[in-house]
């Protein structure tokens, strides 16, 4: 028999298709709504148009339809205190208060509360936008390479990583130059971080947490790890740079300090603390937080998780982690990413997607930029339309069910990477 209040899920994209799938595997059968969702959503429960930015909207929906959980995907809702307009309700919640999403919010922020809670991250300097000659002078002062970030939420624009002098120029004039807006009122200047990234995920209650598969995300739109940064093209999990000494060192240098931190300054984190390191000889430091789940790490690392999530959710939410496990099933997934043309540039919408009923049953496809067309078809609505997911008993395996099912999927300017995880099989090989 199904929970009689539903569970509501904010956000319509591959992460809250992930997360809707992960929910609708309980054993309590959860009736799920999704706000707005999106058509792969729609198989799994009510998808209902209020958009995550309508925090009224959704406040409203989650009273009206006697909600009993509602589980935060994007950031914007969270830094601009949805969490805080639902607790006031008395609507349980997954995602961390406009507080604590600070953390992610202003990165000038979470660099000081680094330095005052002693988390390892990258040496910086900040600046108003208005001291462009300030910023200047800093920079070319600077040893290469040098990192240049928009303080606030800048939907994955705000981060240029400069090589040479005339890419620290021309990244700061982009930041300068107002196409931002507001998020680029504050600059940050950080120091490089050397080593290998990945990402870790720890669902937290205030004072306890419980980390989920690590994983590694695939940022630029090219093979080799070259062009533009996107979204992310693709993800693995988990990823063998982060060994079980690696991540109880990040548990014990990185997320105890910030949950003891933000309980000290008042504003304990409920929610998905997203830690993206920077893995290298001294250890793992911080390269940035996120105030929620990644897009595409979401969609394999749940997954590979064979604890009820809907529990930890709820415990999450109540305050009563402690105790818990988050338990995560042998082998390994991948995701690849399907892109409409010219992404991350300027891209079409509304070319016909065909293949998806053709997937094996050991494959997914989640839906990121999709959207219902005419007489039941499919449509690409977004930059990243698909992730298709595959699960194996080894990363190989993963890798070879993942693209399986990219061959039989088809819409007119679909481009994907075709090296995805390439560095998990590296350090695999290795033996590292």
């Amino acid at each position: 028999m199904a929970d009689p209040n539903p569970v509501l899920v904010v956000g319509g994209g591959g992460r809250e298709h992930a997360i809707g799938w992960s929910l609708s595997r309980s054993p309590r059968r959860p009736i799920l709504l999704f706000a707005p969702g999106n058509p792969g959503t729609a198989s799994l429960g009510e998808n209902v148009p209020v958009q995550p930015t309508d925090l009224d909207g959704l406040v409203a929906l989650a009273l009206e339809r006697r909600v009993g959980l509602v589980v935060v995907g994007p950031e914007a809702p969270l830094v601009a205190g949805l969490a805080d307009r639902l607790v006031a309700a008395g609507v349980p919640v997954v995602g961390p208060s406009a507080g604590a999403a600070r953390i992610e919010g202003s990165k000038a922020w979470a660099n000081a509360f680094m330095a005052r809670h002693g988390v390892p991250t990258a040496a910086s300097a900040t600046f108003a936008g208005s001291d462009a000659a300030g910023a200047r002078e800093y920079v070319d002062r600077h040893a290469l390479p040098v990192v240049l970030k928009a303080d606030g939420l800048a939907a994955g624009k705000g981060v240029i990583v400069a090589t040479t002098r005339a890419e620290a120029s021309q990244g700061l004039e982009e930041l300068l130059g107002g196409a931002l807006g507001a998020a680029a009122a504050i600059i940050v200047v950080e120091d490089f971080l050397q080593g290998e990234e990945a990402s870790v995920f720890a669902l937290c209650d205030g004072h306890d947490f419980v980390t989920l598969a690590p994983a590694q995300d695939h940022k630029r739109i090219g093979e080799g790890d070259t062009g533009p940064n996107t979204g992310g093209m693709g993800a693995y999990a988990p990823a063998p740079l982060v060994t079980p000494e690696v991540l109880e060192a990040v548990e014990e240098r990185i997320i105890r300090p910030v949950l003891a931190g933000m309980a000290a300054e008042g504003h304990p984190y409920c929610g998905v603390l997203y830690a993206g390191l920077m893995i290298g000889r001294a250890g793992p430091q911080v390269v940035e937080f996120n105030c929620r789940l990644g897009d595409p790490e979401t969609q394999v690392v749940l997954p590979l998780l064979e604890t009820d999530l809907l529990e930890l959710f709820e415990r999450a939410a109540s305050g009563s982690l402690a105790g818990a496990e988050a338990r995560t099933g042998a082998g390994a997934a991948a995701c690849v990413v399907l892109a409409a043309g010219g992404y991350p540039g300027p891209y079409a919408s509304g070319a016909e997607i065909t293949g998806l009923d053709s997937l094996a049953d050991d494959v997914v496809a989640f839906h990121a930029g999709t959207r219902a067309g005419a007489d039941g078809a499919v449509e690409t609505a977004g930059g990243r339309v698909l992730g298709i997911v595959g699960r194996g008993v080894d990363l190989p395996a993963a890798l070879e069910r993942a693209y399986a099912g990219v061959d039989r999927v088809r819409f007119d300017g679909m481009q994907y990477r075709r090296d995805i995880g390439r560095r998990g099989l590296v350090v695999t090989s290795s033996g590292s």
